[in-house]
């Protein structure tokens, strides 16, 4: 059965349970006004619903129940006995015609035109002729002598039965059935009429237990009751975590295997109780094609919307949280996004645009998508958008890439509307919306071809309740960061710790394979008292955290790094609602407290937006590259001692292989390598070296990237990685060697890795058989 039809069952059982109820009490207390309106609302909202699926019959019966229930609460009809059990005789029709529903699909094959009939009657204030008195005994009846014109008295007037009425006799039925009459020697008066017998009341508790299976299925609970219970398990799962650590320092087997079990049983529960909470997806989406239509009525346009994926279930909190942000996504593809239909068929488009919005579920988390096939995103407008209102300067406008220009329009005040309307242009929301996916750990990110279309991708967690987090310690102080931000962790020790944090214009940085990686300290954020350190001679250990937050990446440097575990999400009090770096509390398996870090708060906090990396590259691209940095080169041979140096950020891997693997493809030295065919390029020959003369039985090859291709690159011997503040002296050169550096006080050339393979004229494949380009 159609889940929109077991629904309507549902609530619609449970309406009729109550109207038994219901009016046993009206007839109790005619003049209560408020059940009155109760029941009319229940009547009401099953002829409503019943009609939007196309049940007639249904439709029919309760249509004329509502009206005689209309007559009632204005008050122009009084509430009697007669109408309330034609009242009640509907409620067991319209049960009736549902247990059909739910075994077949259909209505049955009753129509039900008494009942209709004496509600249509009662409606109209029309009472009922009064019924005789019945004899006290019944005797033999006389022979009724009757002429063929002469009609009955009318006796189904006098006792009406709703569910199935008595048949009329017929004037020429009597006159046919009487035995010929004899001559009286006066005329008989006729008796009474014999009064019919009453109608036996309906048997409800049978029809109830026949037609409420579908409502027996299922049971309506308080969301508060809900979310108690997901307290108590998140109690459950904390105590939990206590058992397990508690049993690591235990070597009883028993208490193992029980702990064990219940960890077992307690994540089973767990996953159960959250699903209670899950919600389809589509019960947001419900409201989205009437806010399409009526703005596409609005803007003259016509616009189709398709949804997809309305199953996809998320947290109840979730749902509510991300409502206002789709919407808004929404209206702005509508108004922004799709053109005119003039301006589409001038495109040699279709006049009606489209709105996609699709949910699925994808690494435990959910995406949305919503695009549409409108006219994109012109990067140059929004960039002369975002100049003329300050928010860019003009230094920074020229280095930014197509993608960076896009994420403009996620800056606070950004509007690219003419005017202000009633739909947009008020420069209030993309801004809004990204804020408000991250602060329930999501991210959203944008792509558009100008004069195509534009899609918007949302990443969001399946819930806020019970989340994986990482925790750390600061100032001995622990903490726990929501593991949907966490990109990855680095160590630095030693040395390394040492050289490896810069400093540009006062901004600590960390290079991380060749990105500047913006970094904060944690206990600098959180205004913890500086500490003096006493010396040691262990190494220094820098421990970085990489989070990811409102479109930028940045390193929280930490005391330690603990371990992932799933947390218990506690609200925190309202006092401390304004301190933006904590999103929430959670209690750990040892007991103690541990605030849960808000990633978005602490980027506000240390200064970070999303124009915090191309500030960085800024930076960097400040320092000459004549002058002195710090740059990490993977140092070797090519030719006879001849040495060469390139980035180690454009290897892939190192390789020592045997040289009998090596194998003719037209002119172009290859090796079948992991399963696909790599090209070799002899490095001394791009650079117009000789190749050293070597009868060893391996060859020493670098792995490199070029264009979505793998190439081989043959050097004579791979000496070391070097990483030190470098001062490369460049040519003025076409060539593939770009400059000269002193390592080790011998002059080692910087080559362009991509120059030298393009040189050599070797053909490059991507792993999906294409060609790369040069």
């Amino acid at each position: 059965m159609d889940d929109i039809v077991t629904e309507f069952l549902v609530e619609s059982l449970e309406g009729l349970d109550q109207l038994d109820n219901d009016f046993v009490a009206l007839e109790q207390n005619p003049g209560d006004k408020d059940l009155i309106a109760n029941i009319f609302r229940c009547i009401h909202t099953i002829k409503g619903t019943c009609g939007f699926l196309a049940f007639s019959k249904l439709e029919a019966v309760t249509h004329v129940g509502e009206s005689l229930l209309s007559h009632l609460r204005d008050g122009d009809l009084q509430i009697t006995p007669e109408i309330i059990s034609a009242l009640l005789t509907l409620v067991d029709a319209v049960r009736e015609i549902m247990a059909c529903i739910e075994a077949d699909g259909n209505e049955g094959s009753k129509d039900y035109p008494e009942l209709i009939a004496e509600l249509e009657r009662l409606g109209a204030g029309v009472g009922a002729p009064e019924e005789a008195p019945p004899e006290p005994e019944p005797e033999p009846e006389p022979v009724v002598e009757a002429a063929a014109d002469e009609a009955p008295l009318p006796q189904a007037m006098i006792d009406f039965k709703p569910v199935k009425a008595k048949r009329r006799t017929k004037p020429e039925e009597v006159a046919a059935s009487a035995p010929e009459p004899t001559p009286p020697a006066a005329p008989a008066p006729a008796p009474a009429p014999k009064a019919a017998p009453k109608p036996e009341p309906t048997k409800r508790a049978s029809q109830k237990e026949s037609s409420g299976a579908v409502a027996d299925a299922s049971i309506r609970v308080d969301v508060g009751l809900l979310d108690n219970l997901m307290t108590l398990v998140g109690e459950l799962v904390l105590a939990r975590n206590q058992v397990l650590q508690h049993t690591t320092q235990n070597s009883d087997a028993a208490l193992n295997a029980t702990a064990q079990r219940l960890n077992h049983i307690t994540s089973e529960l767990q996953d159960s109780v959250m699903k209670t909470r899950m919600q389809p997806i589509g019960n947001v989406w419900s409201k989205f094609p009437r806010i399409i239509r009526d703005l596409a009525a609005t803007c003259g346009k016509k616009i189709k919307l398709e949804l997809e994926g309305q199953e996809t279930e998320l947290d109840k909190t979730i749902l509510e949280a991300i409502k206002d942000p789709l919407t808004h996504i929404i209206r702005n593809a509508a108004d922004h996004g799709i053109e005119s239909p003039e301006e589409r068929v001038s495109a040699g488009k279709p006049a009606e645009g489209t709105v996609v919005c699709r949910a699925y579920h994808e690494g435990g988390q959910v995406n949305i998508e919503i695009s549409d096939d409108g006219g994109g995103i012109d990067p140059q407008r929004v960039l002369r958008k975002a100049l003329d209102k300050g928010l860019i300067g003009p230094e920074e406008a020229v280095r930014l890439g197509t993608r960076e220009i896009l994420s403009l329009i996620f800056l606070p005040g950004f509007s690219t509307a003419e005017k202000v309307t009633n739909i947009s242009g008020r420069g209030v929301g993309m801004d809004v919306v990204r804020s408000n996916i991250e602060r329930i750990g999501g991210a959203v990110d944008i792509n558009s071809s100008y004069g195509q279309g534009s899609a918007l991708k949302i990443k969001i967690p399946l819930t806020l309740a019970i989340i994986p987090a990482l925790t750390v310690t600061c100032r001995e102080q622990r903490y726990a960061l929501p593991q949907v931000s966490l990109l990855e962790l680095v160590r630095l020790e030693g040395e390394t710790a040492v050289r490896g944090i810069e400093r540009i214009q006062g901004v600590p940085v960390h290079r991380l394979r060749g990105n500047l990686l913006p970094l904060i300290y944690l206990d600098e954020v959180l205004d913890h008292p500086p500490v003096e350190r006493p010396e040691s001679d262990d190494e220094p250990i820098v421990n970085i955290v990489v989070l990811q937050a409102d479109g930028q990446s940045f390193g929280l440097v930490v005391d330690e790094i603990n371990d992932t575990e799933e947390i218990v999400v506690k609200p925190l009090a309202s006092l401390l609602n304004d301190i933006v770096t904590f999103s929430g509390a959670t209690i750990m398996g040892d007991g103690s407290v541990a605030l849960i870090l808000d990633v978005l708060g602490i980027a506000q906090v240390a200064g970070l937006h999303e124009r915090g990396d191309r500030q960085a590259r800024e930076l960097e691209s400040e320092n000459d590259a004549s002058s002195g940095r710090q740059e990490t080169l993977l140092l070797f041979t090519a030719g006879e001692d001849h040495r060469v140096a390139i980035p180690l950020s454009t290897v892939s891997r190192l390789e020592e292989l045997p040289a009998s693997r090596i194998e003719s493809s037209g002119r172009t030295s290859v090796l079948q390598y992991r399963g696909r065919i790599l090209p070799l390029v002899y490095l001394a020959d791009a650079l117009g070296l000789q190749r050293p003369s070597r009868d060893d039985d391996v060859v020493e090859v670098i792995v490199y990237r070029h264009n979505g291709a793998q190439v081989g690159l043959v050097v004579q011997e791979i000496l070391d990685i070097v990483d030190d503040d470098l001062v490369i002296h460049r040519f003025e050169s076409s060539g593939a060697v770009v400059g000269s550096v002193v390592i080790d006080e011998r002059v080692t050339d910087v080559v362009d890795v991509a120059a030298a393979v393009t040189a050599s004229n070797v053909p490059l494949y991507r792993h999906d058989g294409q060609e790369a380009p040069a």
